[in-house]
């Protein structure tokens, strides 16, 4: 999957912190990187208008599949790096699991659209559209119409999704609205693998996982090979990959400046900083 690596870093789709800047994540821990998978859609610009689009659709869950699905059919046909990542997906998909065992393609509110839809089509399967609120919407492969649904039994269905992390959104929404149903969430094809015990998850639920590539320390190698990295980038995040805490944890230790840039900084990283420090995440109080 060398190719899904290089575009990974070509659209910033994974981005790595500078030398002794990390990123704050929405919980308040600190991380070397960062992954915005969707960003494979071509480029950040046009991912980003792209969820702008989707946020103005939720309202409308009856024309949001169609809509939604017209916008990653022309991109398909327009940008290199996202057919690229679709026909890979597809391609795994086909060399990992018997497609005539598959009744639908699901994805999840709201970056699983990215792909779901496409994957939908190519496979001639019909799609479901899933919201959090476990909301199920069904639209055959062409997307010429929806309408909520009902009852699964006795089918299954694949997911196709952008990463996973710790697999809370197929815990908490994805698989449940599939179960109520009384259908099977049988398989799940994603781009990305942090490695944060997500896809354990999924297969102690009795789904096959289907990742594209991992978070390791062969994609931090590559990206030093690519000099998108220095050593110490490259030490700091196979570090963390190990001992994620307890490399963070001596990271703080070791630049207690850190967190007072971050408590003068933006509102945003004040806020993710005063959770750490409020919640003492990486026990320094």
């Amino acid at each position: 999957m060398s190719d899904i690596i290089t575009y990974l870093f070509e659209t910033k789709a994974v981005k790595i912190c500078g030398e002794n800047k990390p990123f704050f994540l929405t919980s308040g821990y600190i991380s070397p990187y960062f992954v915005n998978t969707h960003f494979l859609y071509g480029n950040e610009k046009e991912a980003t208008e792209f969820l702008a689009y989707i946020d103005t659709l939720l309202a409308d869950r009856i024309n949001l599949p169609k809509k939604v699905f017209d916008k990653v059919i022309a991109q398909y046909e327009s940008n290199a790096i996202y057919k690229y990542t679709i026909d890979t997906m597809v391609k795994a998909i086909t060399d990992n699991v018997n497609v005539e065992e598959i009744d639908y393609i699901s994805g999840g509110e709201r970056r699983d659209w990215y792909f779901s839809n496409l994957i939908s089509y190519i496979l001639k399967k019909p799609h479901l559209t899933l919201f959090k609120d476990m909301e199920a919407f069904v639209s055959p492969y062409d997307f010429s119409s929806t309408e909520k649904i009902t009852d699964l039994t006795g089918k299954k269905v694949l997911n196709a999704s952008d990463l996973v992390t710790a697999a809370s959104n197929y815990v908490r929404s994805w698989i449940p609205a599939i179960r109520n149903l009384k259908g099977e969430l049988a398989w799940t094809c994603y781009v990305v693998d942090r490695r944060q015990g997500g896809t354990e998850v999924l297969e102690n639920e009795g789904i096959k996982a289907i990742p594209l590539t991992n978070v390791d320390k062969a994609l931090f190698e590559k990206a030093l090979e690519s000099n998108v990295i220095n050593e110490a980038q490259f030490e700091m995040l196979n570090g963390f990959l190990s001992e994620p805490h307890e490399t963070m944890k001596k990271f703080l230790i070791n630049h207690p400046e850190f967190l007072e840039n971050a408590l003068n900084s933006d509102e945003k990283t004040k806020k993710r900083a005063q959770i750490l420090i409020d919640g003492n995440l990486y026990g320094l109080n």
